[in-house]
């Protein structure tokens, strides 16, 4: 006797509101059709819950299946304090842009440059204002200390 166990729910792409309210946790699915924390411990309790009596789970996938999900686990706090880290150091780089003498080129060709005299952080990447243009931190190409007259 043969009992079919449907996982469709499990490894099919989760909506939003499917998936419910994610937390810090991040266990929110992913568009590339990986699995998440929940659907990986939604996957594992099916397969206890539906498994068979006589012939139960080996403890060893058993502890095979927690060993990967606490790398994953680990892997996502990697994840997450390293995207933390970075936005740290750009903005970390915007500032010590203030005061200094930046080159960049402008949309028309020419080489331009001016002292940096204000950073802002709003949508992701760190600007820096000099003079009247706003720049982002990838369109600077030269700094040098500012020289006074």
């Amino acid at each position: 006797m043969t009992t079919e166990i449907s996982v469709s729910s499990l490894t099919a792409p989760r909506t939003a509101a499917a998936a419910g309210p994610t937390g810090s946790s991040g266990t929110s699915r992913a568009d590339n059709g990986t699995l998440d924390k929940q659907a990986f411990l939604e996957l594992l309790v099916a397969q206890l819950k539906n498994q068979d009596p006589s012939s139960p789970m080996d403890s060893s996938n058993l502890m095979t299946q927690t060993t990967q999900l606490s790398s994953m686990e680990s892997l996502e706090a990697l994840r997450k304090t390293s995207t933390e880290q970075y936005a740290l150091q750009m903005r970390m780089a915007g500032a010590s842009l203030v005061g200094r003498q930046v080159s960049w080129t402008a949309a028309d060709g020419t080489t331009t440059s001016g002292l940096v005299s204000a950073v802002s952080y709003s949508a992701g990447t760190p600007k820096v204002t000099v003079g009247t243009a706003t720049l982002g931190l990838d369109e600077v190409t030269t700094v040098t200390t500012a020289t006074t007259a």
